[in-house]
């Protein structure tokens, strides 16, 4: 990486100048925490000859999740889609169920799969979590339930989401994929709804390499889904219920254990580069720094950037080119949104009028890259070049607007392999 000494235009990759960062800076690379601690515990699994199965590993790492968020039951699986799927059934949702648009896919097409019809709701423009008075507009005789989504590891209104749930006498649950060790009035998020899914995936604050979890406080929930994640096995050659393979392997939960151990580092690594970016972007004009609240616990997974192209002279789509063009492979969480995917928008050609605030935040938002694998210097250089770029913004989109046009999606496709690149 070289050191940008002056804020010269000229110096910037799309004009030709050297690149800032050699290999590919990505949004998720994974936290890890001690080598020798987990490669014990491999040793330690394979001197048992238990792979998977429900193992001891699993059921330690059950129970110390159990015990941290507060909750009975935390029922541990391959990874959330399934964990999202596996609930959704386990709680016989049917008909309609209402989800933010705002979303990674696989909150929908958890539904969608099991020919439950997604109902794209429009999401509070400030916090980019479900705005539950466009959730009440959404209610009709077929809807069974709601998902919100706690976006960022942003909690949901979830008393307006309760209360909306009780009175209409429909199901709530959390998409908490992004939350897990982030708290709601003081209250760990995953004690809320009649369940939430964490996600442990690889790019995740905290990750099993791959996995997922439902937490939950209903003891019968909880017996459903351990029988279905297991094919419906009540015993040795006793299925008493439909079922699928869900079941969370020996060294994801070896993994998970090891993550564990260094979870505040993990956070507080986290909260330094937040604040590194916060320091470095605060006086430039058109950026929007995703706040978190000082008075609950956060895990500062996601830098969170909001371009107004207005006040900064750039959109949002051109500072990502001119990053990528540095190596710095910032992303567009969620754009264009779940309701712009196929299938759905297919099958809802015209949603986009009743999601005027997803439509805004979803050509807005960029994230930067965070986690134990980026430093100091280079947050400062990261943020030098979307401050050179916005003082220049004029040559840069005069620039950018004589540049071959290259795909977002294939400048990601063609950036040297990367184990996790992509996955959210």
């Amino acid at each position: 990486m070289k050191q940008r000494v002056t804020h010269s235009s000229a110096e910037l990759a799309i004009f030709g100048g050297d690149l800032d960062f050699r290999e590919p800076l990505h949004v998720g690379r994974p936290n890890l925490g001690s080598r020798e601690a987990f490669l014990a515990r491999i040793n330690d699994m394979l001197d048992r000859d238990w792979l998977t199965n429900n193992g001891p590993f699993v059921r330690e790492f059950e129970q110390r999740i159990a015990d941290m968020v507060g909750v009975k039951h935390c029922v541990a699986m391959c990874n959330a889609t399934i964990a999202l799927e596996i609930v959704t059934r386990a709680l016989e949702l049917t008909g309609e169920v209402i989800v933010p648009s705002f979303t990674f896919i696989a909150t929908a097409h958890a539904l969608q799969w099991q020919q439950i019809t997604p109902v794209f709701c429009d999401i509070d423009p400030r916090t980019h979590t479900i705005d539950p008075a466009r959730v009440e507009e959404l209610i009709t005789p077929r809807t069974t339930g709601i998902i919100g989504v706690h976006t960022w590891g942003h909690p949901c209104d979830v008393e307006a989401l309760t209360e909306i749930a009780r009175r209409r006498g429909l199901t709530l649950m959390f998409d908490a994929a992004h939350a897990f060790g982030c708290t709601h009035q003081g209250q760990p998020i995953g004690r809320f709804g009649a369940a939430e899914v964490f996600s442990f995936h690889a790019t995740k604050f905290f990750n099993s390499l791959e996995g997922g979890a439902v937490m939950t406080n209903d003891d019968d929930l909880a017996a459903k889904m351990r029988l279905m994640k297991n094919f419906g096995f009540a015993g040795p050659d006793n299925v008493v219920y439909i079922g699928t393979n869900g079941k969370m392997t020996e060294v994801s939960a070896a993994m998970g254990l090891t993550s564990l151990e260094s979870l505040e580092a993990f956070r507080q690594t986290n909260r330094g580069n937040y604040e590194a970016y916060r320091r470095h972007l605060q006086s430039v004009a058109g950026l929007r720094l995703m706040e978190y609240d000082d008075r609950e616990s956060n895990n500062f997974q996601y830098i969170i950037l909001e371009v107004d192209e207005s006040a900064c002279g750039l959109s949002r789509d051109q500072l990502q080119k001119v990053l990528q063009a540095e190596n710095v492979l910032a992303r567009r969480y969620f754009h264009p949104g779940c309701h712009r995917m196929e299938p759905y928008r297919s099958y809802y050609p015209h949603a986009h009028l009743l999601l005027p605030a997803t439509e805004s935040v979803s050509s807005r938002v960029l994230v930067l890259p965070t986690g134990t694998s980026i430093g100091s210097d280079d947050i400062e250089t990261i943020c030098q070049i979307i401050a050179t770029a916005i003082a220049h913004a004029d040559a840069v989109k005069a620039q950018l607007a004589t540049t071959p046009e290259i795909a977002i999606e294939d400048a990601l496709s063609s950036a040297p392999a990367h184990p996790i690149r992509g996955e959210l």
